[in-house]
């Protein structure tokens, strides 16, 4: 997970690369110890809900495209991806599956795979992922870390072999648009992505 220096008393602390995702820009100041909003609220608490009780809860977002999700819990650890193909709020396909050890982060990457796996060629859809890091590496910093022998500056690259497949993959799709879409957000059919993902912890599907 990534690192940061609390301002309060200098000490480092952690904080999952999903949150880091989830919040755009934000850079953490303070340990769970310092936090400003330590005792103000509740943290919040990410519901691992059915599909059944996604649909019945949320109706807003986009209607049509393709949504994607992953997680670990613990992170890492074991965890799960999921993806759903819409058009006009009718379900064309879905998938999901699970490993035994894995990251958030791989998790992203691999529900993307699957979902551009089930296109087909000519397919002109919006794919949407919440992480940013997915996006962002796949449409910004890819091509870029492949004309440079698959190196950057900062280090090695991380998940390297899924960033490959699934630049490869989404150039096989020229007609498509990936997107970030915020997570937990009230969007129906990521929060439909997103129980795809942890549909193994409860033995759904």
């Amino acid at each position: 997970m990534p690192r940061f220096t609390c301002k309060a008393c200098g000490e480092a602390f952690e904080v999952p690369q999903r949150s880091i995702d989830r919040y755009p820009g934000w850079t953490p100041r303070y340990c769970r110890a310092h936090s400003p909003q330590k005792g103000r609220r509740k943290p919040v608490v990410e519901e691992n809900l059915t599909l059944a009780q996604v649909l019945d809860r949320y109706d807003a977002g986009p209607t049509s495209g393709v949504f994607t999700d992953g997680s670990a819990s613990p992170n890492p650890g074991r965890g799960g991806w999921g993806f759903v193909w819409v058009e006009d709020g009718e379900v064309r396909a879905r998938e999901h599956g699970h490993e035994a050890h894995t990251t958030n982060n791989r998790m992203e990457l691999k529900a993307l795979i699957e979902a551009f796996r089930a296109l087909p060629a000519d397919a002109e859809v919006t794919v949407h992922s919440d992480s940013r890091l997915a996006v962002d590496s796949i449409e910004s910093w890819a091509p870029g870390w492949e004309r440079r022998g698959w190196k950057r500056k900062g280090g090695p690259i991380k998940n390297l072999e899924l960033v490959q497949e699934l630049l490869e993959l989404r150039r096989s799709h020229p007609a498509c648009a990936v997107e970030w879409i915020a997570a937990h957000a009230g969007n129906r059919w990521n929060e439909y992505a997103d129980s795809l993902s942890t549909a193994w912890s409860r033995r759904e599907l």
